[in-house]
């Protein structure tokens, strides 16, 4: 089902078809300011398995973030920071980045890397904030399997074009939300969980390699 989407004045009505979903269990490609990513509720494992299943991954290995609405879900869902490392955050997001942060327990078992830790984003796009802020909490995010660059069969339509992504990913998911052309480039990740902050990814985002302060 491919749910067009205003880009900056989503229709309601549209997103809380997509958000039903979501809380129903469902799987669907949501646009974000980087690429178009697989998205499911947070909170529903057997969707979460279902992402997993379709990108041909295990959970426990899998690179998959959360999508947040603003920096209020830190204290939820990640161990306490130092004010100089919430100080970055706040400077970067949102934006095209994802930080690497130490997991709280709230966090669902089966989204914890092996190393206790979650990817957190907050998209500079209207769709992706007004879809977390109906939903209520996090949308879990991974990309669409292959990538841009990973399928050698793929063009690059496949992954940017809404209407082409929904001939290639359709059967796989509930809903395709169509809010435009989207990028080719991944964002940025940010280790945060050492001494100081590392990019262990270089994406869209601009990213000075200091110490937070």
């Amino acid at each position: 089902m491919l749910l067009h989407l205003h880009p900056i004045d989503p229709q309601p009505r549209n997103i809380k078809i997509i958000v039903e979903c979501l809380l129903d269990g469902g799987v669907v490609v949501y646009p974000t300011d980087t690429i178009y990513g697989l998205g499911c509720d947070i909170f529903q494992h057997k969707a979460v398995e279902r992402i997993c299943r379709i990108k041909q991954i295990d959970p426990a290995k899998a690179n998959l973030s959360f999508i947040c609405h603003d920096l209020s879900d830190l204290s939820m869902y990640t161990k306490p920071i130092s004010t100089p490392l919430y100080r970055l955050l706040r400077n970067y997001l949102p934006g095209p980045y994802t930080f690497i942060l130490p997991a709280s327990k709230q966090v669902p078992r089966i989204l914890k890397s092996r190393r206790d830790t979650i990817g957190l984003r907050i998209p500079d796009i209207v769709i992706a904030q007004a879809l977390v802020k109906e939903l209520g909490h996090p949308i879990l995010s991974s990309s669409l399997p292959g990538g841009v660059a990973g399928d050698a069969g793929s063009r690059v339509e496949d992954y940017t074009d809404p209407e082409t992504i929904e001939e290639k990913f359709g059967k796989l998911v509930d809903i395709v939300a169509d809010g435009g052309i989207g990028g080719v480039l991944p964002s940025t990740v940010i280790d945060c969980t050492g001494d100081e902050p590392v990019v262990i990814r270089k994406g869209l985002g601009h990213f000075e390699e200091v110490p937070p302060g």
